[in-house]
This record gives structure tokens, sequence and C-alpha cells, in this order.
């Protein structure tokens, strides 16, 4: 037995919802986190005819990577598209999910989700997020150091990249004078006391602040745990918007279209000119990317892929890069696989199922 908060929680752990946007809504729209799990639907969008899947396949949650609920809606009298999706949910029951531009900006979301298609090595986020960091540093006994660390890193402190407990000590004197109403863990009351102390610097997501904080106090053998914190303006090279990466070999202008057109299963591709060189390193972003345009040639890419380009942004390739548009649902649609994948093997007592529905609403005639 699982409940849907089990699920979510899951799902947060590979795409914190402090990572989207500030214009998203993301997180759960519909249905209590309490209720147990029937079946998972994942799908790219939420519409009637997915929650209809849902009632047929059993499924109680429908995990979406577009909210459908973007605007605060005043009515729920179904004269729209939106408001009868949301009531026909209700009616069944259906918890409506959606991870959208937090799973855009992590390292393993929609990005790699594309990357990994074309086959793509070496990736890294293009446009690395700034001011989402923060270092902690606190003073410990030096017996107690590692003990406190430990704790620390359990709660998502001390990561950077590929490394894991990362931190930083040096070795010093600690000095503190205890009043008559403190209960010291070292010394006594109204007595000066001189402890050998570590000081220790680790840095942390941001919006994990107040678990590491809680962490800290937890393990700290101390009364009241000498600390601060520090928000910080590194990039995080885990998390941002596009991915960028290389083919194992090069291939002629042409030869990548085929392959892109092949891989993504798209039916049409429309695209500026090539660079007059062969394709080595793409960039790529789901949806409407044509913002990362100058990341993509500063971080020096033969093609960029990505969606919803405009007449006018086309001629900002100027012979530089060649811009490959195919398309919203086309670039996004395997994000559902993402979300299966990683949810299977995590939960056995229930369906997990991919939506068959097709929710594109562009129609191509050739």
């Amino acid at each position: 037995m699982a409940f849907i908060k089990e699920i979510l929680t899951e799902l947060e752990k590979l795409a914190p919802l402090p990572y989207q946007e500030e214009y998203d809504n993301a997180g759960l729209l519909v249905g209590s986190p309490d209720n147990e799990v029937t079946g998972i639907l994942f799908s790219l969008d939420i519409t009637e005819e997915i929650v209809e899947e849902a009632v047929r396949k059993n499924c109680n949650l429908i995990v979406a990577h577009h909210p459908i609920i973007f605007k605060g809606l005043k009515k729920l009298n179904g004269k729209n598209y939106v408001e009868r999706t949301i009531i026909q949910a209700i009616k069944n029951d259906i918890a409506l999910y959606a991870t959208h531009t937090n799973l855009d900006h992590v390292t393993g979301g929609v990005n790699w989700q594309i990357a990994r298609r074309l086959g793509l090595q070496n990736i890294k986020v293009l446009a690395p997020k700034k001011q989402i960091l923060t270092k902690l540093a606190f003073f410990c006994p030096v017996e107690n150091t590692q003990e406190v660390l430990n704790a620390l890193f359990e709660a998502g402190a001390g990561e950077i990249g590929d490394y894991r407990n990362c931190s930083f000590r040096s070795e010093g004197l600690g000095t503190f004078l205890p009043g008559e109403s403190a209960n010291p863990a070292v010394g006594s009351r109204g007595e000066l006391e001189t402890v050998q102390e570590h000081r220790v610097e680790v840095m942390l997501p941001s919006h994990l602040q107040a678990q590491v904080l809680h962490a800290l106090r937890r393990a700290h053998p101390y009364e009241e745990v000498a600390y601060y914190m520090s928000a910080l303006e590194n990039e995080n090279q885990e998390v941002g918007a596009g991915a960028i990466g290389e083919l194992p070999e090069p291939l002629e202008p042409n030869a990548f279209l085929a392959h892109l057109k092949r891989q993504m299963e798209v039916q049409v591709i429309k695209h500026t000119e090539p660079a007059g060189r062969p394709v080595r390193r793409v960039a790529v972003c789901g949806g409407a990317g044509s913002f990362l345009l100058r990341n993509a040639i500063s971080g020096g890419a033969d093609v960029f892929v990505t969606a919803d380009y405009k007449y006018h942004e086309f001629f900002d390739a100027e012979g530089r890069i060649m811009i490959c548009d195919i398309g919203h649902y086309e670039s996004e649609v395997f994000t559902k696989n993402l979300l299966h994948d990683y949810l299977s093997g995590k939960f056995s007592n229930f369906a997990l199922c991919l939506s068959e529905t097709s929710t594109n609403p562009v129609r191509y005639f050739f």
C-alpha cells in the first residue's frame, strides 16, 4: 500500500518544487495527498481524454509535465476544457500532479531525456542557475565533528556535482562562559571554558536550509549551536535551463537531421541553414527555448534543438548555429517515459501506466 504523498516525495527528490519558475504552478493541483494510490497514469498534458483514460485503467493519480491550472480559477462551471477536466477529475476522485519547470531545470530531467535519445555524451546544464546555493559554517568540538557532518550529509548538504560528503574544516580554540540558567554539554555554569573545536563549512541547496539546520541542532552536542548561513552567488552546475552534450561521432548536417527526426519520432523539422560544419556539439531545450540561443552559441553548439521558434527569431542564428524546431509536444512527449522509469522499481503494488492518448493539439498536412 502506498499513499499519494509518498509518490510526491519521490518525485520531488528528482525535481524539487523550489526549482520551478515563479510563473509556474507545479505540484499537486487536485486531490488529497492522503489518498491511497490505485494506479498512476503518466502523460505530457492533462485533458478530459487523459482523465477518461485514467478512469479506464483504474489510476487515481495522473502525473503530467504540463500543469492544467496556470491562472487562478474563479468559477468551475465547465465553460472551457480546463474547468471540465478539473470537474471530471474531482468527480472520479483522481489526483492531478504536475512537474513542470522544476523538471526542466534538473540533471536527469526533461532535457536529459532529449539528450539521451539523441545519444549525446558528456551532458551538462546549458544555463546554470545562480543564487540557489547556501553556505553553512558552524563550530563543533573536534571529537563530534564527523557525527554532526554525517547528519548534515544525510539531510542533503555537502553535494557538489557528482561529489558527495564535501566539507571543509579548520581547527582552533572556542571559548564560552555558560550562564546560570544554561545546561552546558561541556564545562560548568559561571566558568569560562576553552574547547578544541573545528570550524566546518558545507554547501547546500537553499531550499534545504530548514531541514539541514534541524539536523545540525539534533546532532550537535552543544545546547546553543554557533553557526551562520550565507547566500552564495555561485552557479549551481546541476540545476538550470537546457542541456548541451556531444555526439559520439560528428555527423553531416543532413545526417543529423535524419537522426533527429528518427530519434525524436517527429514528422517535420523547421530549421535554419546549417552552420557550414559537421554537427558534433548539440544544445537542447524541451519546449519553448529561444531564450537560450545565446547560451547555445557561447557553449560551442553546432545545433540547437528546441521548439516554438517564431519567424523572426530564426534570423538570430546568423550562420553561427543551426536552429532545429521540432515542435513543443514532440520535444517533451517522452517526459512521461522519464517519469514512469524513475518511479518503476520504487513502487510495485499498483500499476504504472504510460498514457496512450496523444494530447498534441497541432496537426500537419503533407
